[in-house]
């Protein structure tokens, strides 16, 4: 079969995963890199510019610093009758307008959010995927080439889902980061290995993750109350032993107070029969 054709604009450390990865799957592959030797010893056709990069085939792929690096790496270049892919880390807001910037210079658009670090690119069973959003046509045309670096996961037509759910998810891993940084901040001064306390919280994170369920299913219902067990108004009640074991073991608070405090808010404000669904809307 033949594989399809691709340019690639930026060789980074995500970059030049992803070129690895489409090399070793045959897919020719022309790239640009603003300092040349990036592209030294990947087997892949060297394009002079940006504008000979995007000549090269009609499938193109971004992975530059940022949005600004893309308005930079291709202003002036022709871009119509191209299938831009945008996999450069961004806003919702900024893949909106570069989508619309595509448009009107005759170009598909597809936004996409890499679930990854470099290493796991090119492995299948890695668990590394892509969140893609924009032009449904041109992600089908594409889906088997876009396929080969990391798993696809296409989000909708709105340019802006692919980077809004890449950041939504980023967001909660660093609430969870905070958590454990807090939780191991507990224990630093006491004759409590880490290594013996990871096993424990492990499994405590992993036995509270199932409530990201419930919580959507009482966003879609509009019931913040059914079915809840421990309550805010009793979480809120406890939440003095929190800061207080904080106080006592010489551990600032600041990682855990804010969401603390929302709650209290939330309390104060005669739901406290509630879970912390109702929380989303004070944000």
């Amino acid at each position: 079969m033949t594989k399809t054709p691709l340019s690639l604009l930026g060789l980074g450390a995500m970059g030049t995963a992803l070129a690895r990865a489409w090399l070793a799957a045959g897919h020719p592959l022309t790239a640009w890199n603003r300092t040349p030797g990036k592209a030294d010893g990947l087997g892949a056709d060297v394009a002079a510019t940006p504008a000979d990069a995007v000549a090269a085939n009609r499938l193109v792929v971004l992975c530059l610093l940022n949005d600004a690096s893309v308005e930079q790496t291709l202003a002036g270049v022709d871009l119509a009758g191209k299938d831009l892919v945008d996999l450069t880390t961004g806003t919702p807001a900024q893949a909106r307008a570069r989508a619309a910037w595509a448009r009107e210079r005759g170009a598909r658009f597809l936004d996409g959010g890499i679930m990854a670090v470099p290493p796991m690119i090119g492995h299948p069973r890695s668990g590394a995927y892509v969140f893609y959003s924009g032009s449904g046509a041109l992600f089908e045309d594409h889906r088997r080439t876009l396929a080969v670096p990391a798993g696809t996961n296409y989000v909708g037509e709105d340019p802006g889902f692919a980077a809004l759910h890449d950041v939504a998810l980023l967001s909660a891993m660093y609430g969870m980061f905070a958590g454990i940084t807090h939780a191991f901040a507990l224990i630093r001064d006491e004759d409590i290995a880490p290594t013996a306390f990871a096993p424990l919280l492990v499994d405590w994170l992993t036995a509270m993750a199932p409530h990201v369920h419930r919580t959507a299913e009482h966003l879609e219902s509009g019931n913040h109350a059914e079915g809840v067990v421990s309550n805010l108004a009793m979480q809120v009640a406890s939440a003095r032993t929190l800061t207080d074991t904080a106080a006592g073991q010489g551990v600032s608070p600041e990682l855990i107070t804010p969401f603390l405090s929302l709650m209290e808010r939330h309390v104060a404000d005669g739901h406290g029969d509630e879970d912390g669904a109702g929380l989303v809307a004070r944000l």
